[in-house]
């Protein structure tokens, strides 16, 4: 199994004072507001939650995205696998 996670593209995570998150290997970001952000990357999704969250760094052909605000959530899914929303969620957003 491990072989399988290795053969995945890269990315990093750099998350600093919870209060600005830095990513690469972002291949689109799927929707966000002031208390989310979700996203695909190399290794599958991802779910950023907080309060007066905003992407200050968006660089698609580098795959490079920075998100501050007060960050208290990361959640990760893999490669296929949806996000924990449900279509009520999204919704009453």
């Amino acid at each position: 199994m491990e072989e399988n996670h290795l053969s995945k593209g890269r990315q990093s995570l750099v998350l600093e004072n919870r209060e600005r998150l830095t990513l690469t290997g972002v291949r689109e970001i799927q929707s966000f507001s002031e208390e989310q952000v979700q996203m695909n990357t190399e290794r599958g999704g991802l779910l950023v939650k907080g309060r007066e969250l905003k992407v200050q760094k968006l660089d698609v052909e580098a795959g490079e995205v920075a998100v501050t605000g007060l960050i208290y959530c990361l959640n990760f899914t893999d490669k296929g696998e949806k996000t924990q929303q449900s279509l009520l969620g999204k919704m009453f957003r």
